[in-house]
């Protein structure tokens, strides 16, 4: 694939800007779901600046060498859902959010010494192309119900037990999520080039529209089957008058709350937080290595020996321990932003860095806070359709040099693919109702690399022949 901007290019600073905003706008459904899922007082705008401040840090650690986004991670709900579930109290609760993203950087820096020490050479041997391939297909594929759910839904209806129930037909919605979807592929395959640098950005405006000429047309005819946008977060804004909150508002940082709890912190509780974030700290980190491959493979640079995975895992770790002291939420590598990257074939580091600037100063404008949370379910269903696939996509390339004439390939493809897909997952009960729980990715990453270290020693010459396994 041939980039447009690659990752040391730099875009005039009106186009800089434009990307920024496309690279904010593919991370912003994942990275504000994430504190609407906890929910305890979390909020959007705090989560949004701490992906930014978590997305420089890591810029800092890879000396911007890495067009690599951090947003909030959807691996650690259920530790922060411990966190709150073993607090005393809400402040409590906020400080067990800090102490267990501390925890989980403490695993990355440790992982980074050992690899600064021994190399990435056992990287390659552990997880060759035939084990990442598949496992990052899987990440997308994984994904691929949540993008498909999405582009039935609209943003109106009543909560109830936490849980909204749309009243918008899915056939309206998915309309919109389809004109969103074909004006992406349409701009990125047939538009110019300054047309193909930002598909998204078009096809979410696209989807909007045609979103909001539906609830227009539903609320004046009072018909609920149209209703797709939900206007509480405009309305939201006016409920005091105009003034200056009405523009400008201060997030709800997490270490604002958290300071009134650390003084009733006991041992205990730190143990619990402990248990429940440093086991899912190594699951992250195998998603960590499968897209930065992932990327790798996309910018044609090896990403863990330039800048280094030492330097990429102390990027992560330490921006996702910096994001989560300002949003509560531990940060990971996002696969939208590195599918962004690919549809649009720009890898400008300057880009990602302007995104998280755009992020750390948009926290603070309530209207563009409320414009994001109004961006209905189905319109961000269909750009995440393109991204999701794009992902799987990209696993999917990386087999290509692999010999699948070979069993023990197709064996290590195949249980990694079917792990993924059927959604093997483990539970651990940790007692007091709490879980930890390894993620289907992690799963059939695991399982892959068992396989293939099970299948090494079998020699080419040894492999019988697939027709004679498969009749």
């Amino acid at each position: 694939m041939k980039l447009i901007y690659n990752v040391k290019d730099k875009p005039r600073f009106g186009q800089c800007l434009v990307f920024a905003f496309q690279q904010l706008l593919a991370i912003m459904a994942a990275t504000i779901a994430v504190p609407a899922i906890v929910g305890n007082g979390m909020t959007a705008s705090a989560a949004l600046f701490g992906a930014g401040v978590g997305t420089i840090v890591y810029q800092l650690f890879t000396m911007f060498r890495s067009p690599v986004f951090l947003g909030s991670s959807f691996a650690f709900l259920g530790s922060m859902f411990a966190a709150f579930g073993g607090a005393a109290s809400m402040e409590i609760g906020y400080a067990g959010l800090i102490i267990g993203a501390a925890f989980a950087a403490l695993v990355y820096v440790v992982i980074a010494i050992i690899v600064k020490c021994v190399g990435v050479n056992w990287i390659g041997k552990l997880m060759p192309a035939v084990v990442i391939g598949p496992t990052v297909a899987i990440i997308g594929l994984s994904l691929a119900g949540n993008a498909v759910g999405d582009m039935m839904k609209g943003d109106v209806g009543p909560i109830v037990d936490g849980v909204l129930q749309p009243v918008a037909s899915p056939f309206i919605a998915l309309i919109c999520a389809l004109v969103t979807l074909f004006v992406v592929i349409i701009c990125s395959t047939y538009g110019g080039k300054r047309i193909r640098l930002i598909p998204f950005i078009i096809g979410i405006l696209a989807g909007y529209v045609v979103a909001l000429v539906f609830t227009l047309i539903g609320n004046a005819s009072n018909i609920d089957a149209l209703k797709i946008i939900d206007f509480t977060p405009f309305k939201n804004l006016f409920s005091e008058g105009v003034s200056l909150r009405t523009f400008l508002s201060v997030p709800e940082f997490s270490f604002l709350k958290a300071i009134k709890g650390l003084k009733e912190i006991n041992a205990g509780y730190i143990g619990t937080i402990a248990v429940g974030y440093v086991p899912v700290a190594f699951v992250v980190f195998a998603e960590h290595i499968a897209d930065h491959k992932n990327l790798s493979t996309i910018i044609e640079k090896d990403l863990l020996t330039d800048p280094g995975l030492s330097r990429t895992l102390l990027g992560d770790g330490i921006g996702s321990f910096v994001g989560a002291i300002f949003g509560g939420c531990p940060n990971t590598t996002y696969g939208e932003s590195i599918g962004c990257v690919a549809i649009t074939r720009n890898a400008s580091v300057i880009s990602i860095t302007g995104a998280a600037l755009l992020a750390l100063i948009f926290a603070f404008i309530a209207p563009f806070v409320a414009f994001l949370d109004s961006i209905p379910a189905c319109v961000m269903g269909g750009v995440c359709m393109t991204l999701y696939g794009f992902i799987a996509v990209s696993g999917l390339k990386m087999l290509q040099p692999v010999d699948l004439n070979e069993n023990r390939n197709l064996f290590v493809a195949s249980v990694i693919l079917i792990a993924g897909v059927g959604g093997l997952v483990l539970n651990f009960s940790l007692g007091n109702g709490q879980t930890i729980t390894v993620t289907s990715i992690a799963c059939a990453l695991i399982l892959g690399i068992i396989t293939n270290l099970i299948l090494s020693k079998k020699q080419k010459g040894d492999e019988d022949e697939p027709q004679q396994l498969i009749k």
